[in-house]
């Protein structure tokens, strides 16, 4: 497992040891005592999610707000996406920027992201399937995000805009502005 510590402190993209051959591949997609060590985290996953999506589907920019914000482990299994995140920490040197990463299925690269940040992607290919560990439940009352297009964070979704497919929910969520007297942002 090779880990690339990003200028974003605390994302983490991880490329796993992958052995292939003429029957196809096998890679360790997690393992906890590796994470620890080879990452210095130690973090609790309780929960994995998947989700499947059609080319241009955007979901996000979500987060949950504390006591139930989440750290996130993530993975594409199926097809390609541009994984987007944005620092909401008031005390990061980089608060307010925003990186984007392409996890896809023949890449197998897997993005760690920590408490603090909201994250989003857009599906590139036909379809994608994007699994992820979370380390807190789902809290509907704490959840909600930025929009996609905040004109602030100016983010580059490498999609034309017709195409983007977005849930009622996300064409609606608020402003990076709208937040920063929040003080989930400290």
């Amino acid at each position: 497992m090779q880990i690339e510590k990003c200028e974003l402190e605390g994302v983490l993209l991880i490329s796993p040891n992958v052995i292939s051959d003429h029957r196809g591949y096998f890679f360790e997609a997690y393992n906890y005592r590796k994470f620890r060590e080879l990452a210095n985290l130690d973090i609790q996953f309780i929960q994995d999610n998947e989700s499947r999506s059609c080319y241009g589907t955007l979901r996000g920019l979500h987060f949950q707000k504390p006591p139930f914000a989440q750290s996130k482990l993530l993975r594409v299994i199926d097809g390609e996406i541009l994984d987007v995140i944005v620092d909401l920490r008031k005390s990061s040197k980089s608060f307010g920027k925003w990186k984007s990463f392409v996890l896809s299925a023949s890449n197998k690269k897997q993005l760690f992201v920590p408490k603090g940040f909201a994250h989003g992607f857009v599906v590139l290919s036909s379809e994608a399937s994007l699994l992820y560990k979370v380390d807190a439940p789902y809290a509907p009352e704490h959840d909600t995000g930025i929009r996609y297009n905040d004109p602030e964070l100016n983010i580059d979704w490498k999609i034309e805009e017709e195409k983007i497919i977005l849930s009622e929910k996300d064409n609606s969520l608020p402003l990076f502005s709208e937040y920063l007297n929040d003080k989930y942002f400290e």
